[in-house]
């Protein structure tokens, strides 16, 4: 079974999809004239709430719909995901994950617009964004095996295991087996029903008290993380400057790559590997982040587009880079075997021994509990699209049921599984994006020219 599920994510992460995402990425980012990155200003304001009314159609806020979407990024991608990345590829790969992330803001920029510009209405009546929405509301009804394949996996995709793995894993490495418990199938299976009880609570009671608890935990999170890292950096200061230039150089020489070539070289398997790891660290492209920002209150699709290009420049471009960082000035990179969330656990420790394990398990658990939340959301939204409103909370039943399994199953198992998923979520999200993103440029300059007159008043 292990080995079926790597060759289907091997296979779907082969060199079309690089293509899709980075080319399809670079393309909207030349398209849009660098849209992004000339409107990070206005795009805080929105976020801040300076242009909110509450009589706009939607369900939440913009910081809401913003918080809800990075509580789904920023989880394990960043700390295990960014494990792997080096454990693999070296310091060269967080190179080629900052790349994704700035290709990536753009194409946040256009998928959570026309996330806005083409909301369809579920089978209960309500307004919904999100890829497969946009497929057929965007494109017409021809196209709904796109929004059909973009729902099935999404609801692959969605599952919560891999954070779960990581979390046990965490759980078993720096609280549980230092302590002198033993670990087993009855450890495991206590962490999972704690989890279920507590994941059950939130996602049962809908969007609005999913968005709240991301709002409250999200930014709580991403600030101790911050400081915890810095301390860690400002330990190893002396070595700080060797190792940011050693991401850079490291990517184009590739030295300390220990995976398979692609395309016959290590350099581009580093690529891949970077690139793989910086779309399941920020999900650009792969559509779920529109699904979150489909459901913001507000008329105007560009600020939402706005907001949500601000996910990949905090998750990937700080978050993970924090991590990075932590991982190679310690040196565990190079003096241990571990992978995932052990590695990052050993940076911490080797900074901060005896508290460093704790502090970093405390992160571990809010980020992959909020994700958890947020992930939930995305799949019931998958089923409520093929079988209709009525029907969506079975969804629930099977998350929950999957939060057991992930439990006791391998991780790489569970990371290729979900990779999978996301390579083929990306193939209808990017096509439709692709085709349709000259409407979202044509409703681009309609709002600057709107903003313009609104400040002459």
């Amino acid at each position: 079974m292990n080995e079926i599920v790597e060759q289907f994510a091997a296979y779907a992460w082969g060199l079309p999809l690089v293509i899709l995402l980075i080319g399809g990425g670079l393309y909207l980012l030349i398209l849009s004239r660098f849209i992004p990155f000339r409107f990070i200003g206005h795009a805080v304001q929105v976020l801040r709430g300076k242009y909110d009314d509450p009589n706009d159609p939607g369900q939440i806020s913009h910081f809401k719909a913003l918080t809800t979407a990075l509580s789904s990024t920023i989880g394990m991608g960043n700390i295990a995901g960014v494990a792997v990345a080096i454990s693999i590829g070296g310091p060269g790969a967080m190179f080629w994950m900052w790349v994704s992330a700035v290709v990536g803001m753009s194409t946040k920029f256009f998928t959570s617009t026309l996330a806005i510009m083409y909301r369809g209405k579920d089978s209960a009546g309500q307004l919904q964004g999100g890829p497969m929405y946009f497929i057929m509301e965007g494109l017409g009804k021809s196209w709904k095996p796109l929004a059909i394949m973009f729902s099935f996996f999404g609801m692959i995709g969605a599952l919560p295991v891999v954070n779960v793995n990581q979390l046990t894993q965490a759980i078993n490495d720096i609280v549980l087996i230092p302590n002198g418990v033993e670990v087993g199938l009855a450890s495991n299976a206590v962490i999972a029903f704690v989890l279920v009880t507590l994941t059950s609570f939130i996602i049962l009671g809908g969007l609005d008290r999913i968005s709240n608890a991301a709002s409250k935990m999200v930014p709580s999170m991403v600030i101790l993380y911050f400081v915890l890292v810095i301390i860690i950096l400002v330990i190893n200061y002396d070595v700080v400057p060797k190792y940011f230039l050693l991401i850079i150089t490291d990517a184009f020489s590739a030295d300390n790559f220990k995976g398979d070539p692609f395309l016959g070289g290590v350099l581009g398997a580093l690529i891949l590997l970077g690139i793989r790891r910086g779309a399941f660290s920020n999900e650009a492209g792969i559509g779920t982040a529109p699904m979150a920002h489909g459901a913001a209150k507000t008329d105007e699709p560009v600020r939402e587009g706005l907001v949500a290009m601000l996910g990949p420049a905090i998750d990937t471009l700080v978050v993970c880079t924090l991590t990075a960082l932590a991982i190679l000035v310690t040196g565990v990179w190079e003096t241990t075997s571990n992978n995932g969330v052990s590695l990052t656990a050993s940076a911490f420790n080797n900074a901060m021994p005896g508290i460093g394990n704790y502090l970093l398990m405390l992160c571990v658990l809010i980020f992959s509990v909020s994700s958890l939340f947020s992930y939930s959301y995305y799949g019931t939204k998958c089923m409520s699209f093929l079988i209709g409103d009525d029907k969506k909370h079975y969804y629930n039943y099977i998350y929950i049921i999957s939060i057991i399994l992930a439990v006791t199953t391998p991780f790489s198992m569970m990371l290729n599984l979900i990779d999978g998923a996301f390579a083929l979520m990306a193939i209808p999200t990017m096509t439709a994006t692709l085709i349709l993103a000259p409407k979202v440029v044509k409703e681009f300059k309609a709002y600057t020219k709107r903003l313009k007159e609104h400040k002459s008043l």
